[in-house]
């Protein structure tokens, strides 16, 4: 239950990063079949993807690390399906990552 609530916690501390900087927030936590995106953003005709990954200490290693290539080729299904599903369109697709901590939220735009 802890791990989920500190999940939950950094997902409103991204969205809230992406609020303040002027994007919408489309969706959170979309889920279908095949799995889950965590935040789903939009500015200026850009939709954005994000992963949010979320720790409480980088003694391991920073957050962001934990997506892979694996990951990161399910997450590009998994926007596929999203944008097929809502009937999204967009000419320019982004996937970012947030990575955060207790003390900070760090987004890198454009990851992969």
């Amino acid at each position: 239950r802890q791990h989920l609530d500190l999940g939950a916690e950094g997902e409103d501390r991204a969205a809230a990063w992406y609020s303040e900087k002027g994007y919408t927030v489309l969706a959170r936590n979309w889920r279908c079949a095949d799995g889950e995106l965590d935040l789903v953003v939009c500015k200026d005709g850009i939709v954005v993807f994000c992963e949010v990954k979320t720790r409480a200490t980088d003694r391991w290693g920073l957050p962001a690390e934990a997506v892979n290539h694996t990951k990161q080729r399910r997450l590009r299904h998994l926007a596929v399906l999203f944008m097929q599903a809502n009937r999204v369109r967009s000419r320019e697709l982004r996937f970012d990552v947030a990575s955060v901590l207790p003390s900070s939220v760090t987004v890198i735009e454009a990851a992969f």
